[in-house]
């Protein structure tokens, strides 16, 4: 307390003593009550001139903070395939039942897979393991706190970033429990297989196949690949301690429209413990046409690059950077065309698409001839300001034309243009609002519209190489930002009329993808109907079985998960309403699971992991000193801390209690004596 506050609290006890005595010892008549009732006033006005000055005090709380242990369960296939789900759940029940560890251990348990998770059970059915959102998530939870971490798992890894790396950023000391064997057998695989998911009729699509040994002694085994039961082609691989690897670069014919799926096949050794490793399913689409996109620009600029690799990203499709005068030359080639930044010289690009009819995408910015693009089309108008604005993207949850895909705009960067309102002479569907400076404005940043069997889409900012940079950053991808621009070409480039329910899927599936059929279902006036309700009825076509399943709604779209059905071509109806509108479809589910892949633990990957985060791996087997050393470790121990608050007088009810007690205590004396 400050010795200001201090005087003011002696002032204020003379004031009020002096008070109190003045109107009952001096004014007042002699009473026998009279110092009863000058100490009840002075308590009065004394409480009354604290809570103005309202002194504060500090309040030091002091506690006991236990380091955390933070214990993580590999909860993925691969832990089964090797045998180690029983040794995990006996050493989970140890941890868990040990009252000296959790005397001085705050205990947290989480599973991983494909998702990083807060444990509730263990199943050992996920079909990825990702290390990634491990470290990641566990640097975010424990960032300022002392938690030693258990990693018990194989090691092995089928998704994400190398996590030897993204271990790094996660500041605790870790403790791998190693499962699954150590002991070295001989062992061929098909380490790597890389193929395009689509090919051109009568064209030859290239394979890669990268086939690995693991072995002392000399062996031969014969590579094949399969389609159906038909060898297209075959080789014999020697292998040696020394030469333990090939890689194969093969050329197929493409010889049949649709999906075609072939299997790669390495001949197994007499003495091979895993022979699942030995082979790899693979498909691809084989398409009879390719739609050509033309980005017609006069100008140089980082967005015309970005839109170029963003629409390849799609094998099926192909984009060409032309100025305006080679566009007009080989327009026959293109299917859709993507106008950047329209000046002048597009003026015959836009005569041609007008006569044709032919669908555009119009990206416009601080380059655009407002002028020019305002008198060449009658769909909009810009209001010319010659003034610059930046605007961030708002999602409409309403839009319905075509699913956008994964892309979080509120993450990404403004885009530029020109400020002023736009004028929509025909009706649009708006997929993004402007936001300035977090406000949201009633314009739009980009729609869709539909005139006259003409469709397009309208971009009003520039700037889209650093949304595809954001999206990297976001999600260490950029599939994203591709998809999403994906599905403004296909929706721009197609001309079918549009259906009330709009079914999206793959052609075909690996067995250890996320296999998502999504759709949407419009009401008779073309509005999304939430209140649907949609079914899937799947049969496989090898063993006539038909199951059906429910959509779920997923803010503006319905999807199911197929991740548990087995491999096998399926046919495929989704009926809305019991069958109102259907569509119907095929896609195939191919017989990989790459979590059964691995023969051995990854023992060197997880001990340097243990050795760079300061803490000790372990064998499942060798864990009897594991809860024992956590116990003993110096650097694992409960601290005392103390939180330090300044309080200040009036949060103390129980001096506003004292001033109601004294006054009401006043108040009945003077009454009962009649003073009153």
């Amino acid at each position: 307390m400050q010795t200001e506050t201090l005087l003011y609290i002696i002032i204020a006890g003379i004031a009020a003593l002096f008070l109190a005595l003045f109107q009952y010892l001096y004014k007042s008549k002699k009473r026998k009550l009279n110092p009863i009732f000058s100490l009840l006033r002075f308590i009065t006005i004394f409480s009354v001139l604290l809570l103005i000055i309202n002194p504060k005090f500090e309040k030091v709380t002091v506690y006991n903070e236990k380091p955390n242990l933070v214990v993580v369960v590999d909860d993925s296939e691969s832990i089964k395939h090797l045998g180690q789900d029983e040794s995990v759940h006996q050493l989970l029940n140890s941890i868990k039942n040990n009252q000296e560890l959790n005397n001085r251990f705050n205990l947290d348990i989480y599973s991983f897979g494909s998702e990083f998770l807060k444990m509730d059970s263990l199943s050992f059915n996920q079909s990825q393991t990702n290390y990634t959102s491990v470290f990641s998530n566990l640097e975010q939870i424990y960032k300022e706190s002392n938690s030693p971490t258990v990693l018990i798992t194989d090691g092995n890894q089928t998704f994400g970033r190398d996590y030897e790396f993204s271990s790094r950023q996660y500041k605790q000391p870790i403790f791998p429990v190693i499962l699954g064997d150590t002991i070295t057998y001989s062992d061929l695989k098909i380490q790597q297989l890389n193929v395009n998911k689509y090919a051109y009729l009568k064209n030859k699509f290239p394979v890669e196949v990268i086939a690995v040994y693991n072995g002392n002694t000399s062996e031969t085994s014969t590579l094949t690949i399969k389609k159906g039961n038909a060898t297209v082609y075959s080789t014999n691989l020697q292998f040696s301690k020394s030469k333990n690897s090939h890689t194969l670069n093969i050329t197929l014919p493409s010889n049949n429209v649709g999906i075609n799926s072939y299997v790669v096949l390495l001949s197994p050794l007499p003495t091979e413990k895993n022979t699942v490793n030995n082979s790899k399913p693979f498909a691809l689409e084989v398409i009879d046409q390719k739609t050509n996109v033309a980005i017609v620009a006069s100008i140089s600029h980082p967005d015309i690059g970005v839109l170029k690799k963003s629409i390849e990203s799609n094998e099926q499709r192909s984009a060409f950077i032309v100025a305006p005068s080679e566009y007009l030359n080989n327009k026959e080639d293109y299917q859709m065309v993507v106008l950047y930044q329209p000046n002048s010289s597009f003026k015959d690009v836009f005569e041609s698409l007008n006569t044709e009819g032919k669908n555009r995408f119009i990206i416009s910015g601080i380059n655009t001839d407002w002028v020019f693009l305002n008198s060449i089309q009658n769909v909009f108008q810009q209001k010319i300001t010659l003034q610059e604005e930046s605007f961030q993207a708002v999602y409409n949850d309403n839009f319905t034309t075509f699913l956008p895909g994964d892309l979080s705009f509120d993450n990404l960067p403004p885009l530029e243009s020109e400020f002023g309102d736009v004028d929509f002479n025909i009706p649009v569907e708006t997929l993004l609002f402007k936001s300035i400076n977090g406000n949201i404005v009633e314009e739009a940043l980009l729609v869709t519209y539909e005139n006259v069997g003409e469709r397009g889409v309208v971009l009003f900012g520039e700037g889209l190489w650093r949304w595809r940079s954001q999206s990297y950053l976001d999600t260490n991808s950029f599939n994203q930002f591709d998809d999403f621009i994906g599905k403004i070409v296909q929706y721009t480039a197609s001309n079918k009329r549009r259906n009330r329910l709009n079914v999206s899927y793959e052609s075909f599936y690996n067995g250890s993808d996320n296999i998502k059929i999504t759709a949407q279902f419009f009401n008779k006036n073309y509005e999304f109907d939430a209140a649907a309700s949609l079914e899937i009825v799947l049969k496989n076509i090898e063993t006539n079985e038909t199951t059906t399943i429910p959509l779920v709604l997923q803010q503006n779209s319905y999807e199911v998960n197929l991740n548990n059905f087995p491999p096998g071509d399926y046919d495929f109806t989704v009926r809305a309403n019991g069958g109102e509108v259907t569509s119907s479809g095929r896609t195939k589910i191919l017989d990989y699971n790459v979590e059964k892949q691995f023969l051995n633990a990854n023992v060197s990957r997880l001990e340097r992991i243990a050795k760079n985060s300061s803490g000790t791996s372990y064998f499942i087997d060798g864990t009897t000193s594991l809860i024992t050393n956590l116990i003993n470790d110096s650097r694992f121990v409960t601290v005392q801390k103390s939180n330090k608050n300044v309080v200040p007088l009036i949060d103390f009810k129980i001096l506003l209690i004292l001033i109601v007690l004294s006054l009401t205590i006043e108040w009945f004396l003077r009454k009962y004596n009649g003073l009153i």
